[in-house]
């Protein structure tokens, strides 16, 4: 439980603490040695369709899509089992759980992740990033449209989200103002598609590497 006048440090996933571009790489090259160019470009292209959908990555919903019309039921189960058993702490950036062992110190340390409720817990899990925090983890479906959520889960007197979507930064920093620092990461493929957009109000800290993290203690955090 968190005491009211504690900082809470509300940590993103994807491409933040961990490559999920390597592992959508990765999972590319599966797809197209297990089924063909054509059949991963289906694979991808119900992805897209899915993520627009719902607005977050839903790897398995996607994989119960591809199964129609799939010729090959035994590599589909194969595709299955890559994906759940996937070494996902392999993917973890540099210097993250030492991240989170740094402003643990600081504060309370927590996961607030977007996506579906089966596949990002357990690559949440997988990764070490769980344990990590010690089970404080929040997966939402839009993190913007569930403030009121995050704020009664992980309850303190000032909030510091990490994420490498600046966009989904200034969504929150408008709702939450000077409780909130938003924290940019530069890393992703989220990261550079955000080169010369407009941001309102832009991040209160941007760093290039989640590692960076490592060297700031409370009074470097803007608000």
């Amino acid at each position: 439980m968190l005491r009211q006048d504690s900082w809470a440090f509300l940590l993103d996933v994807d491409n933040t603490l961990l490559d999920n571009d390597r592992f959508a790489s990765d999972l590319s090259a599966r797809l197209e040695q297990d089924f063909g160019a054509a059949e991963s470009q289906r694979y991808w292209t119900l992805y897209g369709e899915l993520r627009q959908q719902r607005g977050y990555a839903d790897y398995l919903g996607a994989l119960q899509a591809f199964r129609s019309g799939c010729g090959s039921p035994s590599a589909l189960l194969h595709m299955a089992g890559f994906m759940l058993d996937y070494p996902f702490q392999a993917r973890l950036y540099p210097q993250a759980l030492a991240v989170i062992d740094h402003l643990h110190k600081q504060g309370t340390t927590a996961i607030v992740s977007d996506g579906d409720v089966v596949f990002q817990p357990r690559k949440i899990q997988r990764c070490g990033l769980w344990d990590a925090v010690a089970g404080r983890v929040l997966v939402c479906l839009h993190k913007e449209r569930e403030v009121e959520a995050i704020l009664q889960r992980f309850p303190a007197q000032h909030y510091v989200m990490v994420d490498d979507k600046p966009l989904l930064l200034a969504a929150l920093k408008r709702q939450l103002g000077t409780r909130l620092t938003s924290v940019f990461i530069r890393q992703g493929h989220y990261a550079e598609a955000a080169n010369g957009q407009l941001l309102d109000p832009p991040p209160d800290l941007t760093l290039a590497r989640i590692g960076e993290l490592c060297r700031l203690q409370r009074a470097d955090f803007p608000s």
